[in-house]
C-alpha cells in the first residue's frame, strides 16, 4: 500500500499560474525539510526541469497516454517513494487531455488515478463574485474528483481578496493561498514554453528561492500539508526499471546533456541502466569527444537551434558522431537528436549522419502520436507499437547526395511515415516515453552489448 500523501496542483487554464504554484510549494516544503517527490501531468520537459532544482530530487511525467492509465500508479510509486509529500502539478486546464471529448491524460484523469486531492490554481485577476460560480463549475463538474482547495492567484488589493473570500465562503472549499500580482515571480518564456532551468541554473535556483519565499508567506502550508494527507492509499506495486534478464556483457550508452539537450525522461535513463547499461553524459556543445568506451549513443530533444552555433563549431565531436554511426553502433535521436544529425541546421553545419537538412519556422506541430516501426533498428522490431509526443516548429527535408538511403522510423497512425532508419541510426521528432515498452530500451542496450561483445572478440 502506497500512501505517501500528495496533493495535485491545477489550473482552470493554461497560464493560470500552477507552475508558479506547483514550483513555489515544492521549494518551499524542501526548505522546510520535507523531502519532496514532484510530478508533472503530461508529456512537458521543461516543468520538471524547475521541478528538480525546487524538490533537490528528479521530476517525472505522469502522462496516461503515453504510459498508460494502468501504470501512472506503479510509475507514482516509483517516484515517490521516500518522500514525506508528493506535490504533482498538472497540465493545461483541470479537465483538458488528450482531446476535447474525453478525460484521457488530463489533470482530472491522473488525479484521479492518483485518488488525490486537487489544488485549484484560479486566475482571479478580473473577477469579483464570478469566482464562486468558477469554483463551483470546476467543484461539481466531475462527481468522482475531488477540489478540495483553491489557490487565488494575480489578486489585485487586500480589498479585492475580501470580496473574493466572501464570495467563495458558501461553498465550503476551504482558500489555501493568495497571490497578488507580481512580476518577479515569472519565469522567461521560449517558443516551446519555459526556458529550461538547464539554461539558466543560477538564476532559475535564485528564482526558485524567491518563489518558495513568495508561497511560504502567501499560502498556508500546514494547511495544503493536512489536505494532501488525506490522499487515499493506492494498493498498488511500484514501477521497476530493471530488466528481467539484464545484458550479461556491459555496454555503455552516451546520453546527451547540458543546454542544447536537456529533454530526458528519467525513466528511460533507469531502464538503460536496469538493462545493463551504464549511462555517461556528455556535453554536445562544449564536448570534444564521446565518452571513453561509448557503445551506443541516445541523443534526446532540447533546443539545438538556440545552440546552433556552437554545436556547429565543435568540429571535432561532429565527426566522431559522424564516424561512430557510419561504423554501425547504435544511435537513438529524437526531436532535437534528430536535427542535431542532419547535414545542416538553419544553415549550420551538423553531424552530416542524416542526408537532410533542418530549418525552424513559424508553424508549430504539436500532438499525441500512436506509432508502429516501419523498419528493424535498434530501438524496435519491425511491426514493434509505441505511443509518443511530438512539439516542435522545425522541419526535416532530405536531401539529394552520397550519404546512405534511409527508410521511415515509424508509421503514424493517421499521419503516414516519419523519421528515419539508416544502418545502426534510429531518428524521429517523436518523444517516446519507455515505461510502458520497456523492450525498447532492453533491445537498444542489446544491441549496444552485442557491439561491444563483437569488438573484443575481434580483438582477443
Amino acid at each position: 500500500m502506497v500512501g505517501t500523501p500528495r496533493i495535485v496542483v491545477a489550473g482552470t487554464h493554461s497560464g493560470a499560474g500552477k507552475t508558479t504554484v506547483a514550483s513555489g510549494l515544492m521549494a518551499a516544503f524542501a526548505k522546510k525539510g520535507k523531502k519532496v517527490a514532484p510530478f508533472k501531468v503530461g508529456p512537458d520537459f521543461i516543468d520538471p526541469s524547475y521541478h528538480a532544482l525546487a524538490a533537490g530530487r528528479p521530476g517525472r511525467n505522469l502522462d496516461a497516454f503515453l504510459s498508460g492509465p494502468e501504470t501512472i500508479a506503479p510509475l507514482f510509486a516509483h517516484g515517490a517513494r521516500g518522500a514525506d509529500l508528493s506535490i504533482i502539478e498538472g497540465v493545461m486546464g483541470l479537465f483538458d487531455g488528450k482531446s476535447g471529448s474525453g478525460e484521457m491524460a488530463s489533470t482530472a484523469h491522473v488525479a484521479k488515478l492518483l485518488r488525490a486531492p486537487v489544488l485549484l490554481v484560479v486566475d482571479a485577476g478580473a473577477m469579483a463574485r464570478s469566482v464562486a460560480a468558477m469554483v463551483h463549475g470546476y467543484a461539481t463538474f466531475d462527481p468522482e474528483l475531488r477540489v478540495a482547495g483553491v489557490i487565488l492567484n494575480r489578486v489585485g488589493s487586500a480589498t479585492h481578496e475580501g470580496i473574493l473570500r466572501e464570495a467563495l465562503a458558501p461553498s465550503g472549499i476551504p482558500i489555501l493561498g493568495v497571490l497578488f500580482r507580481d512580476q518577479k515571480i515569472s519565469t522567461p518564456d521560449r517558443h516551446l514554453g519555459l526556458v529550461p532551468a538547464a539554461e539558466r541554473r543560477e538564476e532559475a535556483e535564485k528564482a526558485l528561492d524567491r518563489l518558495g519565499e513568495e508561497i511560504s508567506r502567501s499560502c498556508d502550508l500546514d494547511g495544503i500539508s493536512r489536505l494532501a494527507a488525506t490522499a487515499e492509499g493506492l494498493d498498488v506495486e511500484a514501477w521497476t526499471p530493471e530488466s528481467p534478464e539484464p545484458e550479461p556483457s556491459p555496454a555503455r550508452v552516451a546520453v546527451a546533456t547540458g543546454p542544447s539537450f536537456s529533454f530526458l525522461y528519467r525513466e528511460n535513463l533507469e531502464l538503460m541502466q536496469g538493462a545493463g547499461a551504464e549511462v555517461a553524459t556528455f556535453d554536445p556543445t562544449s564536448d570534444a569527444d564521446l565518452p571513453e568506451g561509448t557503445d551506443a549513443l541516445y541523443l534526446g530533444g532540447g533546443f539545438p537551434e538556440a545552440y546552433a552555433e556552437a554545436l556547429s563549431a565543435n568540429e571535432p565531436l561532429k565527426e566522431r558522431i559522424r564516424g561512430f554511426a557510419e561504423s554501425g553502433h547504435p544511435v537513438v535521436a529524437e526531436c532535437g537528436g534528430l536535427l542535431y544529425l542532419c547535414r545542416e541546421l538553419d544553415g549550420h553545419p551538423m553531424c552530416g549522419v542524416l542526408n537532410a537538412g533542418a530549418r525552424m519556422t513559424d508553424r508549430l506541430t504539436l500532438g499525441y502520436r500512436e506509432a508502429r516501426a516501419l523498419s528493424d533498428s535498434p530501438l524496435a522490431e519491425t511491426g514493434a507499437a509505441a505511443r509518443g509526443h511530438e512539439f516542435h516548429y522545425s522541419v526535416v527535408e532530405p536531401r539529394a547526395g552520397a550519404l546512405p538511403l534511409a527508410s521511415p522510423a515509424w508509421q503514424l497512425a493517421g499521419r503516414g511515415g516519419e523519421g528515419f532508419v539508416s544502418g545502426g541510426v534510429h531518428a524521429s521528432y517523436l518523444h517516446t516515453h519507455w515505461a510502458a515498452t520497456p523492450e525498447l530500451a532492453r533491445r537498444f542496450v542489446g544491441r549496444a552489448a552485442l557491439g561491444r561483445a563483437r569488438l573484443v572478440g575481434a580483438r582477443a
